[in-house]
């Protein structure tokens, strides 16, 4: 039985990486005493699958987990059996199954999108000149590990959303990636003046 959970990542869990996470899930079910199923081979690996790595220092509101169970098993029956197993910092939002044939859920993502929140003082008019530049830019450069590419075809929408909020939907497919630092560095806002937060994913259509 393939099933998805939908779930929230905050508090200290921000500050925790992809394989660390996949290992705090690994432990939540163990400690539920679920029936997780595992990968056939010398080494068996649960199976599970997270749809895609979350930067350190980011909170999430909706990230997407599937995972396999050997028996036929009630949906409802999961999160309070996982609650008391997982760490402050997870919640779940939302179960269901989904089909055995449908593929990987991490080839599924399409785009991403993010609240990002800027701390300190900030110059309303000069920001939102900075997103209207962005957006009409033909090409903006970046370079990412050592290799040049175009960050704008990948900014599939960035407004702002409040006075100190801007809102952007990257892509997110592989080897097509927009990260939303980058995109902070071209609008010349520092990492660290700014809290980011991926509120949903968005999946291929089925």
């Amino acid at each position: 039985m393939r099933i998805r959970l939908t779930f929230s990542k905050g508090g200290t869990l921000r500050y925790t990486g992809h394989l660390d996470l996949h290992k705090i899930w690994e432990r939540s079910f163990r400690r539920a005493g679920l029936p997780l199923a595992y990968s056939q081979g010398f080494h068996p690996k649960p199976k599970l699958q997270l749809a895609a790595a979350l930067p350190l220092g980011f909170s999430a509101r909706a990230e997407l987990l599937d995972f396999w169970t050997t028996e036929e098993i009630d949906l409802q029956s999961i999160p309070d059996a996982l609650k008391p197993a997982m760490p402050p910092g997870l919640e779940i939002l939302d179960i269901h199954p989904v089909g055995d044939r449908a593929p990987a859920l991490q080839t599924e993502v399409r785009s991403a999108e993010y609240q990002v929140i800027i701390r300190g003082d900030q110059d309303a008019n000069k920001l939102a000149k900075r997103v209207s530049d962005l957006l009409k830019a033909a090409a903006i450069p970046r370079e990412r590990r050592g290799k040049s590419y175009d960050l704008r075809p990948l900014i599939e929408e960035l407004q702002l959303t409040g006075e100190n909020e801007i809102g952007m939907r990257l892509a997110a497919r592989e080897g097509a990636t927009g990260r939303p630092e980058e995109v902070l560095a071209a609008l010349e806002i520092p990492i660290q003046d700014a809290l980011i937060e991926r509120t949903r994913l968005i999946l291929a259509p089925e």
